[in-house]
């Protein structure tokens, strides 16, 4: 694909819960769009987009699949994200580098909680979404009630633009026939036989055209609470004029990239309904590069706000916001924000002082790349080459620096033990580790220096067995992994004040001398922030201003080291107050052995408390084991928020530690005779109970 102008490029993720019909909609989209010639099925593992082995033996998406496609005139790249709680990286740093979403809901499940989770996130980018509600053809289907909940559970302003014929499987009463498009008022339907190829429009039947005819007055009065231009059409409709196409498309697109509407559409994949009517939303209703405000960063020196729009003629600018490990070396994925990349360009890394080769450039469908040469403002291109940089990177053009914004992770949750089966795998080990952290931001480890053992985090328990199997499979490595563990986090009970840190040394000849007065306090820091905050409160001149600097990486250091049980020390407020210094002892390593000491003392007479990860639990049962998962529920001391229905099914919202969660899959059904499901995120860090506290910190 070569490079298209940029008004005719849509940046895309396909976003939602898992099993809400993510891949198998891109599956159609890449054969609608002539990318493939025959689709794949979840089921039976031969999916385009879900290409790593242990994403067909368990048909869900583990890592987002980047790939490329036309659909008239209009360039797509699309990314299909995985939906499972624990790679919700994928979706934040997907997001963070589009410039649209497909949002894809079940219409038998509707609004679950993965749902909210990337809701939040496309939010937390402001990207401009269209809703697609999914599976029509399935028991239990219902357009109306997840309409409603899109509006009411996710605070959104969905706008309706099609309406199912019926809903549910062939040889029910009320069978899924087609859609009806609202803006053009023709029925729309499918035949399996042609694999969805020709769409039929023909006219709304009689017993249906109500209906419709209430959704469409639903449309039009919601584009009228949106949009001022379209109010005075409506007004003058109203009056007796024609309701033109044109201006409800206007409207509708004008209402979706400010992001003050969602357009709903529906269909069902699987069956071949109404997935070129999205791709045809897609192209008339999400934004191009040019349609985004212009990307904001900072000088790396200066520091002063600069912008770069979608421009072919700015200076080049791009975001590396994935990493790729195969045997061909790292493919980093960078979306291009302004001027042009040639292939065997040198770029700059002002976040790391580094220049870069951009050795050569590919369109990537799925596992497979397309060689191009060059590639300009908006596009998405994957990068063979770069060395240094890492995901969140900024990489620009040498002599027009600029650094965005980076892209902010959540912290991992959850570690296990891990060593190489042979002592000659040590090496290997560490070099395996360090390519899959370069993958994956919400992956790390460490290794402990007194015992010697390598701890691995990630975001969750199918999180780190996924890990360990790639290391199995790709990297041929056996490893013996322990039992998985909380990340726990330590802050202190009370504040102190005045608390003296000191490094003295004479060894004959220069020595060190540093001493620091410290004030700690516990100041819980928003998510993703800073875990420890540095003031500085000095009178002038008591220690020089080389070594604050010096100062605070000694007390960010003796922070990650860890209290009373070794876990990271969060949350901390740190005022330095006093000092001494020495004319000729004083320098940057005494300050930092000094701050350190002062950190150490505070914390001993602040005393600890130990944090623990709270999960956000839903729970969806059937009515009769509601009473045997709640009790269950209870016994993990976890804290039940609310309890509603979801079409049949009762749903139990909670938040519970992660400690008491492990193996919860099995528990839940074997407690409901495996007729309940759950989902279950990272929520917040909160105070564990005293008693966790002495047993780790071994009384």
């Amino acid at each position: 694909m070569d490079s298209a102008p940029i008004a005719s490029i849509r940046n895309i993720g396909i976003i939602a819960h898992i099993d809400a019909g993510k891949t198998t909609t891109t599956e159609r989209i890449l054969y609608y769009t002539g990318e493939i010639h025959r689709m794949g099925d979840v089921d039976k593992g031969n999916t385009s987009t879900d290409f790593d082995p242990e994403e067909r033996e368990r048909g869900i998406t583990i890592r987002a699949a980047a790939i490329s496609c036309k659909w008239k005139d209009v360039s797509i790249n699309i990314i299909d994200t995985p939906g499972h709680v624990d790679f919700t990286a994928e979706v934040e740093r997907s997001l963070r580098v589009l410039d649209g979403a497909v949002v894809i809901f079940s219409a038998v499940e509707g609004v679950e909680a993965q749902s909210e989770t990337v809701w939040r996130q496309a939010t937390k980018y402001d990207v401009p979404r269209l809703c697609f509600i999914n599976k029509m053809d399935r028991i239990g289907a219902e357009f109306d009630r997840v309409f409603h909940e899109i509006s009411e559970r996710l605070e959104s302003h969905p706008i309706p633009i099609q309406i199912p014929i019926g809903a549910g499987p062939e040889g029910t009463m009320g069978e899924f026939l087609g859609i009806i498009d609202l803006i053009t008022m023709k029925a729309l339907y499918s035949k399996a036989e042609d694999l969805g190829t020709n769409v039929i429009e023909a006219e709304i039947p009689a017993d249906v055209r109500p209906d419709a005819e209430l959704w469409r007055e639903r449309m039009v009065n919601a584009l009228a609470d949106f949009d001022e231009t379209f109010t005075e059409v409506f007004m003058a409709h109203l009056e007796g004029s024609p309701l033109e196409e044109a201006d409800i498309v206007a409207a509708l697109r004008r209402a979706t990239l400010t992001g003050r509407a969602q357009p709903v559409l529906c269909g069902s994949s699987f069956k071949y309904v109404g997935v070129q009517r999205l791709l045809d939303a897609v192209s008339t209703l999400l934004p191009s590069p040019l349609d985004r405000p212009p990307i904001i960063g900072h000088h790396p020196k200066k520091g002063t706000e600069l912008t770069r729009n979608a421009d072919t003629d700015a200076p080049f600018c791009g975001l590396v916001f994935k990493i790729q490990n195969d045997d061909h070396g790292d493919l980093s994925f960078v979306r291009i924000y302004s001027g042009t990349l040639k292939s065997g360009t040198r770029v700059y890394n002002p976040g790391r002082d580094k220049k870069e080769i951009c050795s050569r450039l590919f369109h990537i469908a799925a596992d497979e790349r397309v060689r191009v040469e060059e590639t300009s403002a908006g596009d998405i291109v994957g990068v063979v080459g770069l060395k240094d940089s890492v995901t969140g990177d900024t990489l620009c053009d040498a002599s027009h620096p600029i650094l965005l914004e980076p892209i902010e992770f959540p912290e991992t949750v959850i570690s296990m033990s891990i060593e190489p089966v042979s002592s000659a795998d040590k090496g290997k080990l560490a070099d395996t580790l360090m390519a899959l952290a370069r993958e994956d931001p919400t992956f790390t480890y460490k290794v402990n220096e007194e015992t010697g053992q390598t701890l691995i985090s990630g975001m969750g328990e199918l999180h780190l067995e996924i890990l360990k199997n790639r290391m199995v499979r790709d990297f041929k490595l056996k490893v013996h992994v322990g039992r998985p563990r909380v990340s726990y986090r330590e802050t202190i009970r009370k504040p102190v004040k005045r608390i003296v840190g000191s490094c003295i040394r004479q060894t004959g000849g220069t020595g060190l001398f540093a001493k620091v007065s410290i004030d700690l306090e516990r100041e819980t820091q928003p998510k993703g922030g800073p875990t420890m905050v540095f003031v500085n409160k000095l009178k002038g001149g008591v220690i020089p201003a080389e070594f604050l600097s010096s100062i605070e990486a000694g007390l960010r250091e003796e922070a990650k080291s860890g209290g009373r049980t070794g876990y990271p020390l969060v949350d901390l407020k740190v005022t330095l107050t006093d000092g001494d210094t020495h004319d000729v002892d004083s320098n940057e390593l005494a300050f930092r052995f000094a701050a350190s000491d002062a950190l150490r003392k505070a914390v001993a007479e602040a005393g600890s408390v130990l944090l623990e990860p709270i999960m956000k639990v839903e729970v969806v049962t059937p009515e009769d084991y509601l009473g045997n998962v709640t009790a269950d529920l209870s016994s993990r001391r976890a804290l039940i928020d609310k309890t509603h229905t979801r079409g049949k099914l009762m749903v139990i919202e909670a938040r519970a530690p992660l400690e008491k969660m492990f193996g919860y899959s099995n528990a839940v059904r074997s407690l409901s005779q495996g007729r309940a499901s759950y989902s279950m995120e990272p929520l917040e860090y909160a105070d564990a109970p005293d008693s966790l506290l002495e047993s780790l910190a071994g009384g």
